[in-house]
């Protein structure tokens, strides 16, 4: 299973305020911005802010971290494999599919197969 890239999620109130602080320290521009249920996403350098009101952010702020991956399906073996649990999907989200899991030891990551058209789109 190839994991492709990590991103440290942080929450925020605004994506607006936030993200020039986030574009100096990392001198990029966001590669992705796109809304998803009731939160706002953008993906700079190796963090992904994940925004909204203290409401829309309760179900998200337990993943601790979202990794891209070739595919789900492997994901799940491992998941499987080694005693982890699904928490949620695997989804339809505007970058592809998306799966939460906790790991053994109680670590919750959201796993991300990109569909290249979808990403493109958002780009």
């Amino acid at each position: 299973m190839a994991v492709r890239n990590t991103f440290a999620r942080i929450y925020v109130d605004d994506l607006d305020t936030a993200l020039p602080t986030f574009t100096a320290l990392t001198g990029a521009q966001p590669g992705l911005r796109f809304a998803y249920r009731d939160v706002e996403l953008a993906g700079i350098g190796d963090f992904l802010l994940v925004a909204g009101t203290p409401e829309s952010l309760a179900p998200f702020r337990n993943v601790q971290a979202t990794t891209i991956v070739d595919t789900l399906e492997e994901v799940l073996a491992v998941v499987e494999r080694e005693g982890g649990q699904t928490l949620d999907g695997p989804n339809d989200v505007p970058t592809g599919r998306n799966l939460t899991v906790r790991h053994p030891g109680g670590a919750i990551v959201e796993y991300v197969e990109f569909d290249a058209s979808k990403v493109e789109a958002l780009a």
